[in-house]
């Protein structure tokens, strides 16, 4: 994986996360492989919508992960809200029977995991995420 840096104004660098959410009482909405594909696709909108690029992307039956490059002066926090926010507007369009399981209108949890990546565990973490069945023993040997 090339290692290259984002040019601004007046700095270099780079700004990866992980980030890892799960939707309200964990529930497992995207056992499903269309719904699953439409919160991919729901994620890839919202990325698109506030500059961020995903690395890569792993959507679970009840949880998802993300390797994630933030625009400079956006935090984890406002990241994950956005992505968040937008991605439920979304899927309760392309979804309507979620808003029977979440009738208040909240699909995600309040909660999320986030931590730094640099350049060197970034590919680590990019495997950690693409091999979450096997983290969760979903695929048999």
């Amino acid at each position: 994986m090339e290692n290259t840096y984002l040019n601004f104004n007046h700095s270099v660098g780079t700004n990866f996360w992980h980030l890892e959410w799960c939707p309200k009482f964990r529930y497992k909405i995207f056992r499903k492989e269309k719904n699953k594909n439409f919160c991919i696709i729901a994620l890839y909108e919202a990325a698109k919508r506030y500059g961020i690029e995903f690395k890569t992307l792993n959507v679970q039956a009840d949880h998802l992960h993300a390797v994630a490059s933030l625009p400079k002066g956006m935090s984890d926090v406002k990241a994950v809200n956005l992505l968040k926010g937008f991605t439920s507007f979304l899927l309760f369009r392309l979804v309507p029977k979620f808003r029977k399981r979440y009738p208040k209108g909240a699909l995600w949890s309040q909660g999320y995991f986030s931590a730094t990546v640099g350049f060197s565990d970034l590919e680590k973490t990019i495997n950690y995420v693409n091999n979450q069945d096997m983290h969760h023993c979903l695929v048999s040997n």
